[in-house]
């Protein structure tokens, strides 16, 4: 389908003719004997290239019924496209070095240089882009020139499925030179399959002229098989990264469940967080009224966001406290070596241990406060402890104040963030 450009673009007009004008067939001159127009985008600005036409003059001459286009219009664009090839290659950039989305892509050429694609026609720029790349890292001269100072190569195949039930694409890749060699997608990983890919691998390594000393897989059954039929002299070892995550699966399962274990034992935070809040509510609800008894105002319980911390507030140490454990709970990251449970487990009892010192430290302070039960819960065993009915009575006739922390650890603030 055309593109359509809005009425009132702008065009800088470049003129291309005819650099070499000898007629091939006869060696006369040619003439201009007609005018093409295009119009593209690029990211100088839209252009109108006017394209000079040449032909033989002689009637007689082969040559006088083709025309010959400008060389240097397809250094500017493709034929019958409406993008140039700068534009074109930005778009590869951000979609495959920057990882960007067709749609973010489509929102920065809007915004930068006002080139309105549609989704769909940067999809067909993508995978023109991902054919002509595919092409170039295919091409056996590019190759060779590459691997002219290597004398072995080693090679590694894996297997990867974007989501279930779809094709899994099997990527062979050289280490040495890190370079992908080809990938191809299959739906059905058998041995055949698999081998194929494996010969096609030796093909290659056969037309550089260089000698595998090494194959690399997660030792699927196909790889060991297809592998060892295609090169039966060649090591083939397994991949460290597999090794390790299948080495580690049962401590990995393991950690998870203690994971979920300290998770149930650690609750209790939203309420901790909403009798705080109250509290300060209610504590800012009669200072009004002793200032002006005939004031009325009515005090709105909204979530749970910690306020500025003061030095002076114990409210808001509880509430950074509360705020540190709920980072920890939340933290997935690590991995075989750094286990997210063991790290969870670490974190949870220096919070431990920093409410105890500030509980040991501590001077003074009612004992019928509220707030007797906020250490409870998170230094008694990691379980929340519930107040008794006639505590609860007791708390709520009586105008209470929240013993103050003498300090709040750095490692509980680093945590929360």
């Amino acid at each position: 389908m055309p593109y359509k450009w809005p009425l009132d673009t702008d065009f800088a007009l470049w003129e291309l003719d005819v650099l070499d004008r000898t007629c091939p067939v006869c060696g006369l001159m040619m003439y201009i004997c007609d005018h093409r127009y295009r119009r593209i985008h690029t990211l100088e600005g839209p252009v109108q290239l006017v394209c000079k036409l040449n032909h033989c003059p002689d009637r007689d001459c082969p040559g006088h019924a083709r025309t010959k286009s400008p060389e240097q219009e397809a250094t500017i664009a493709p034929p019958s496209w409406a993008i140039g090839w700068d534009v074109f290659c930005w778009i590869g950039h951000r979609r495959f070095s920057r990882h960007m989305s067709i749609p973010l892509i489509q929102s920065e050429l809007l915004d930068d240089y006002a080139i309105k694609l549609s989704e769909d026609g940067i999809a067909k720029y993508v995978r023109r882009y991902q054919v002509m790349l595919a092409a170039r890292q295919q091409d056996p001269e590019a190759l060779r020139r590459q691997y002219e100072s290597v004398d072995e190569i080693v090679l590694s195949i894996d297997g990867l499925q974007p989501e279930k039930g779809h094709e899994t694409l099997y990527v062979v890749r050289e280490l040495t030179q890190k370079r992908v060699w080809f990938a191809e997608a299959l739906i059905s990983a058998t041995n055949d399959e698999v081998q194929r890919l494996i010969a096609q691998a030796k093909a290659w390594a056969t037309s550089l002229n260089k000698t595998v000393s090494l194959w690399i897989s997660d030792k699927q059954d196909a790889f060991v098989k297809g592998i060892a039929a295609e090169f039966p002299d060649v090591p083939h070892r397994y991949c460290e990264n597999h090794f390790l995550r299948d080495l580690a699966k049962p401590v990995l399962d393991a950690d998870s469940h203690a994971k979920v274990q300290m998770r149930r034992k650690v609750r209790g935070l939203r309420k901790i967080e909403q009798a705080v809040l109250k509290n300060q509510k209610t504590e800012e609800s009669a200072g009004l009224a002793e200032d002006d008894p005939t004031a009325t105002m009515t005090v709105l319980v909204g979530q749970a966001n910690p306020p500025s911390p003061q030095a002076d507030s114990a409210s808001a140490v509880v509430l950074e406290y509360c705020a540190a454990v709920r980072g920890i709970l939340n933290d997935d990251q690590g991995g075989p070596l750094h286990p997210p449970g063991l790290r969870m487990a670490e974190a949870l009892e220096e919070v431990r241990e920093s409410i105890q010192r500030n509980l040991d430290a501590k001077k003074g302070g009612s004992q019928r406060s509220n707030s007797a039960d906020w250490p409870n819960a998170l230094t008694g065993d990691w379980s929340m402890s519930k107040p008794s009915k006639s505590q609860s009575e007791s708390m709520s006739r009586t105008s209470t104040r929240w013993p103050r922390p003498l300090n709040l650890e750095p490692r509980v603030a680093s945590n929360a963030r």
